[in-house]
């Protein structure tokens, strides 16, 4: 089977403007990303809308596609840079252009969720440790799955889920295991491309979460597992934080 990479990377992000050039440990984010995710992939490309971007990946000697600025999601870039790239495959992994931590383990458990040949999307979640806490537990910026027994997703929400009748909340990560979503998809071609054509749902506009729009159109999303920790960067603050776990992986 036949997988290609597309890291989404716009450059006008309300919170944090040109993040994909943010220098980390003397390196853009952008290329960081990059070098990991070829670590696991033979086709990675960076679906951009911004020259600058497109400069910066080419002179570290990365592909790049351009796309237009006026898409609604990171999905519908990945389906135009697909077209626009020149290469055929199978399934497309969309991977978020502030992820510089991303493991290749993540990547890899992506990749087998397509070894049943029924799955249409593949994401990851991660369990909640007790450790974790319920303010993360309930951050309604950290989206939350609940799965069947066979490991596809039933739901997302930006809610606590499933609620635990007659167990102060407090304990709830004591009684329950809860899972977080991680951002990483995979689709297969014929999919990503119907998804784009799909008018967003009420479970959609409701939550604010994409995926939600794909399970109410009846598509079956393998949730792989992954125990690896990740550092996102939506802020300049998490950029800080993003320096600091930098030293801890070199050390």
């Amino acid at each position: 089977m036949k997988f290609i990479a597309i890291i989404p990377a716009r450059y006008g992000s309300s919170r944090f403007p040109g993040k994909p050039l943010a220098k980390l440990g003397g390196k853009a984010i952008i290329q960081r990303v990059y070098e990991r995710v070829k670590q696991c992939f033979e086709d990675v490309f960076v679906a951009t809308d911004d020259q600058r971007i497109l400069d910066v990946v080419e002179a570290f000697g990365g592909k790049a596609v351009m796309t237009s600025a006026n898409h609604r999601s990171g999905t519908d870039r990945c389906w135009e840079a697909y077209t626009r790239c020149g290469v055929k495959a199978d399934v497309v992994v969309n991977v978020q252009g502030d992820e510089p931590f991303i493991h290749s383990s993540q990547l890899d458990t992506i990749r087998e969720c397509f070894d049943q040949s029924d799955i249409d999307i593949a994401t990851l979640g991660k369990p909640f440790a007790p450790a974790d806490g319920i303010d993360a537990l309930s951050n309604p910026n950290s989206p939350k799955i609940v799965m069947g027994k066979d490991g596809n997703a039933l739901y997302f929400s930006r809610s606590v889920i499933p609620y635990l009748r007659d167990i102060p909340r407090e304990e709830w990560l004591e009684h329950h295991t809860f899972y977080k979503h991680i951002g990483l998809y995979a689709y297969r071609t014929d999919v990503l491309e119907r998804i784009t054509r799909m008018p967003q749902g009420v479970l959609e506009r409701a939550e604010s979460l994409e995926q939600l729009r794909w399970l109410e159109n009846g598509l079956k999303i393998r949730v792989g597992m992954t125990h690896a920790e990740t550092i996102g960067i939506d802020t300049p603050e998490d950029l800080k934080r993003a320096e600091a776990y930098l030293l801890t992986e070199h050390n």
